[in-house]
C-alpha cells in the first residue's frame, strides 16, 4: 500500500500564513484559524507543505485503504481558498445555500475571500463537520 503523502509536520503554521502574498488572503486565513480552532479545540498544525489542519482522526475505507486526516482544515490556494471539511455536503444544502458565494468539490468548499461568506454560515458548515467525523469515526 502506498505510504500516505498530506501528514502532519512540524513546520510552523505561522511561517506558512506569513508567506501568503495577497495580503486579504493572508489575513481571512487567520481568521479561519479561529474558526477552526474554536470548532475542534486543537491547535492548528501544519499537513504536509500547504494545508492547515486541526485534530486528527484515523479512517479505514470498505477497500482496505486506511489513514490519518485533520478533522478540519484549510490551504489559502491562489485561485481561491479551499476548506477542507466532511466528505460530501447533500446533507447541508441549506447551510450551503445561506453561504454566500463558493463552490464545492468532494470534501473541498471553495471560497474566494470571506467577505463573500456568511461567517456564521461557514462557522457551523465547519463545527458540522467536525462533529460527523468525530462520530463517524470515533
Amino acid at each position: 500500500m502506498a505510504e500516505q503523502k498530506t501528514k502532519p509536520t512540524e513546520e510552523s503554521v505561522i511561517k506558512f500564513l506569513e508567506d501568503v502574498e495577497d495580503e486579504k488572503k493572508r489575513k481571512d486565513s487567520y481568521h479561519i484559524v479561529k474558526l477552526m480552532q474554536a470548532a475542534t479545540g486543537q491547535a492548528p498544525k501544519m499537513w504536509g507543505t500547504n494545508i492547515v489542519g486541526f485534530g486528527s482522526y484515523h479512517y479505514k475505507y470498505n477497500s482496505g485503504h486506511e489513514g490519518v486526516a485533520p478533522l478540519v482544515g484549510f490551504s489559502p490556494r491562489k485561485q481561491s481558498i479551499s476548506l477542507y471539511l466532511m466528505a460530501g455536503f447533500t446533507e447541508h444544502e441549506n447551510l450551503l445555500e445561506q453561504l454566500g458565494k463558493h463552490k464545492v468539490g468532494k470534501g473541498c468548499l471553495y471560497i474566494s475571500k470571506l467577505e463573500d461568506v456568511n461567517i456564521k454560515v461557514l462557522s457551523s458548515l465547519i463545527k458540522n463537520s467536525v462533529e460527523f467525523l468525530q462520530k463517524k469515526y470515533s
